[in-house]
């Protein structure tokens, strides 16, 4: 069998454990990085290790379950990518960017930064990001935009990314006229990524899937999730706002790809690794405990890439029964 050739994106978590508590994730994903335990940081060494085994590398997205700016050596992850020429992206939940983090991350050569902002009020906000505070989180994203103006630099490109439910759907033409005011002039919306509804889910994850459940706008009236998605579209054409809006309903049985690579070609075109090595079809997965196909450190990049595990897993999406877990993942079905 012709092996898969190396991608040309790649995703690397720098750190597993997470700093906030999260309406959309009611369980600790991981105990990873818990009280007593190392803490869930991929080490440097092994950071250079798997970026070095990826030869025709183009971008890099720096980001996991956890929030990236935590880890004390994550801007020397990106100047060690830029200088290879590597585009490099994060995501952060702006609760830890200081004014020395909000400088680096335009000193580095970061490319772009998504600031995940779920609400555009703090009541709606802080429902949902538990332990976050709106006011800290709009100051830390007016630090960067002031580092940027100040060093008189284009990067990092800013977008807000804003994962849209039941309790919050609301917030939308409110969520671009703040990003409008905060300068920040692209906004992405996106639906509950994944139902955790494959029959082999843990157990432990049971609650996350009855929380999707009462918050996914798959149960929601039509006509109430347009009413506010016109008024957004429309508060973001006046503001000159890059508006993107998911699907809140699967496709159309006739638009819809007979292929499963047709519907999703991550395996293919991108790699997911997480902060302990382990290789992941995608970032949707979230953890290698519902799936993975072996540590990247440990046995080596294009080793695992191409090993029997990841191989058959894109056979199977390849065809008309793909694996389970991809079953119910938002981007397979067309409504991220």
């Amino acid at each position: 069998m012709t092996p898969t050739p190396l991608p040309r994106f790649v995703q690397i978590e720098p750190v597993g454990q997470c700093n906030l508590r999260c309406r959309m994730c009611p369980i600790q994903f991981r105990t990873d990085g818990g009280p007593g335990k190392p803490s869930a940081f991929l080490r440097f060494d092994d950071f250079r290790t798997l970026i070095d085994q990826y030869p025709d590398v183009e971008e890099l997205q720096l980001q996991g379950l956890g929030e990236p700016l935590l880890h004390p050596k994550f801007f020397h992850m990106v100047r060690y990518a830029t200088a290879r020429g590597i585009r490099v992206s994060t995501n952060t939940n702006m609760t830890v960017m200081t004014e020395q983090r909000a400088e680096e991350c335009v000193r580095s050569g970061l490319h772009t930064l998504h600031v995940s902002l779920d609400g555009a009020s703090a009541e709606a906000y802080e429902a949902i990001r538990i332990r976050a505070r709106f006011d800290r989180v709009l100051r830390n994203l007016r630090r960067l935009v002031q580092a940027k103006a100040r060093l008189q630099s284009e990067l990092p490109h800013l977008r807000l990314v804003a994962v849209v439910m039941r309790a919050n759907l609301p917030e939308l033409p409110e969520l671009v006229q703040l990003a409008h005011d905060e300068g920040v002039h692209t906004v992405f919306v996106q639906h509950l990524c994944h139902d955790f509804g494959e029959a082999s889910l843990p157990a432990h994850y049971r609650p996350m899937r009855e929380f999707i459940d009462s918050e996914t706008l798959l149960h929601e009236d039509l006509a109430r999730i347009e009413q506010f998605f016109d008024a957004a579209r429309a508060r973001a054409a006046a503001l000159s706002v890059d508006l993107r809006l998911p699907r809140t309903r699967p496709r159309p049985e006739g638009e819809t790809p007979a292929s499963g690579r047709s519907r999703c070609d991550w395996p293919w075109r991108g790699s997911y690794v997480s902060y302990d090595g382990k290789a992941m079809p995608c970032c949707m997965v979230a953890t290698p405990d519902r799936i993975n196909f072996g540590s990247m450190l440990d046995e080596g990049v294009e080793q695992v890439w191409n090993n029997p595990a990841y191989t058959e897993f894109r056979r199977q999406l390849s065809s008309d029964t793909p694996p389970e877990v991809c079953r119910s993942c938002a981007l397979y079905s067309g409504t991220f």
